[in-house]
């Protein structure tokens, strides 16, 4: 699949009610697409963590407008995972092939000598 309408609609079959009832979450699965318009975007959201995120976004359950009936957002959100991927990555999976670059650690290292130095001596900090 590619477009979160096909989701939604192929959420509805599987799950009952109209795809309006699900387009939000599939919508939120895809949102990184305006940022990375490639299938890499994926690998921000489509995850296990992408799926518990999601259930942390819409709540362990959605209440169907059409017909009121509860459906669990972590069912949802698998399925829009394994129709795009074919299974369920772990980020551990999408990050193993990433390489490390010096940008990614070098905030980090800038802050750990303030911090350290600031509790040596508060006075001489700068504002």
């Amino acid at each position: 699949m590619s477009h979160p309408h096909y989701h939604a609609k192929s959420s509805a079959k599987r799950f009952g009610g109209i795809p309006s009832d699900y387009q939000a979450i599939h919508d939120w699965f895809d949102q990184t697409k305006a940022h990375i318009p490639d299938v890499r975007h994926r690998a921000i959201l489509h995850s296990s963590f992408g799926i518990f995120l999601c259930e942390q976004v819409f709540g362990t359950v959605i209440v169907r407008k059409s017909d009121g009936r509860e459906v669990p957002v972590r069912t949802i959100a698998e399925q829009h995972v394994q129709e795009d991927m074919g299974f369920i990555p772990t980020p551990a999976q999408w990050f193993r092939t990433m390489h490390m670059e010096p940008w990614m650690g070098r905030g980090a290292k800038a802050l750990s000598r303030e911090v350290e130095r600031t509790e040596d001596s508060p006075e001489e900090v700068k504002a």
